[in-house]
């Protein structure tokens, strides 16, 4: 409708998930960054948090399309399952058949065989997670077990989980203290500030061959302050702004156009979660207020402990690795060096041997000479 009157080839604010249209704001380019390690160096579980649209699965969606050439990917939405169940899923995403009724023992090893079949072709296998602070301690659990489907060396299985805040209060519970242990890498994926805000919002537009000014600072900031930077609020917000602005025939989208886009659609779900929460907290009483606040830093220290445990072990590891590496490189250059000294004993007696029969020939000539 509004494509053809501001010179759009596409929809520059779909809201559908689209790689192609990744913003890599600062806090998108660590979180890929992240990913991107923990997937290369196989460290063990790779965890992504976010607040709902803040672009988790736009991110994950980038990733794969850069290594889905060498690695073979299953992907979990449904996270209300039982223990009982998770492994026949996981069967049926990588497209291993199965016997109905099969027992969990017979399934884990359908599991292993297939895990051991690609890893003796070359082929990473990655299995995500996605809205796993659905999931129950009993199934996180049965994630953890799948960690020791793994050679002497390496982790035949890799596994990234992505979901809301709740993901990262729900594995700080005592309870799953060992599934945390395995998360080697994790990030959270925070709101986009003011700046990125408008530097998204000119992106989008430019990629669909629009005019990155299209919006006004006053619009834009506008929009930040009703979405909290959050990237689907933005692209509803915007895509709205664009209708009302077509109808009106507005050559620009000024502050006015998002504002009456903020009235008619305020109750229909464009504040995000945070506004929602930031809104209630100011209803409440101050005591309320104090309350929440300490409640919401004390999270946030047990948070941060629990990370640089995570990091502390991480590292604790990683030095084992180096220490086992030095060792074996030690252990070939002697075998190399013991090597290289036989080759060369047996290669000096034989120029001895060489150098003996030519001796003895120099000897012949030498008396028939000299009779």
């Amino acid at each position: 409708m509004y494509k053809e009157f501001y010179g759009f080839k596409e929809k520059p604010f779909n809201l559908v998930p689209n790689p192609s249209y990744l913003f890599l704001s600062n806090k998108h380019a660590n979180a890929l960054s992240f990913l991107e390690y923990g997937l290369t160096e196989k460290v063990g579980f790779v965890m992504l948090t976010g607040e709902i649209g803040i672009g988790k699965t736009t991110i994950v969606r980038y990733l794969l399309n850069q290594i889905e050439s060498d690695m073979d990917v299953a992907v979990i939405f449904n996270t209300n399952v039982l223990s009982d169940d998770l492994i026949n899923l996981i069967l049926s995403e990588f497209e291993i058949e199965y016997d109905d009724g099969i027992t969990k023992a017979k399934a884990l090893a359908l599991l292993y065989e297939f895990l051991i079949e690609k890893y003796s072709k070359g082929r990473k296998v990655l299995l995500i997670i996605d809205e796993a602070q659905n999931l129950s301690e009993d199934v996180l659990e049965e994630i953890r077990m799948l960690s020791n489907l793994q050679t002497d060396e390496e982790m035949l299985l890799q596994i990234m989980i992505v979901g809301q805040p709740e993901l990262r209060d729900k594995i700080s519970d005592p309870k799953l203290e060992q599934f945390a242990q395995r998360i080697s890498v994790s990030y959270h994926l925070s709101a986009m500030t003011l700046e990125e805000t408008g530097e998204y919002i000119a992106y989008r537009l430019e990629k669909a061959e629009g005019k990155p000014e299209l919006f006004s600072l006053d619009a834009v900031k506008k929009i930040y302050e009703m979405s909290t930077g959050i990237p689907r609020t933005i692209n509803l917000l915007c895509d709205a702004s664009l209708v009302y602005g077509y109808a009106d025939e507005k050559q620009a989208i000024d502050l006015d156009t998002v504002d009456m886009v903020v009235e008619d659609k305020g109750g229909m779900g464009v504040f995000t979660r945070n506004r929602l929460k930031q809104n209630s907290v100011q209803a409440g009483s101050s005591t309320a207020a104090h309350k929440a606040s300490q409640d919401d830093l004390i999270k946030k220290i047990t948070n941060v402990e629990n990370h640089f445990s995570q990091l502390k072990e991480f590292y604790h590891n990683y030095i084992k690795e180096m220490e086992s590496r030095a060792q074996f490189c030690r252990d070939e250059m002697v075998s190399e060096l013991k090597s290289s000294m036989t080759r060369e004993k047996t290669r000096n007696e034989e120029l001895l041997l060489e150098y003996g029969k030519l001796n003895e020939r120099y000897r012949l000539l030498l008396r028939k000479f000299r009779k």
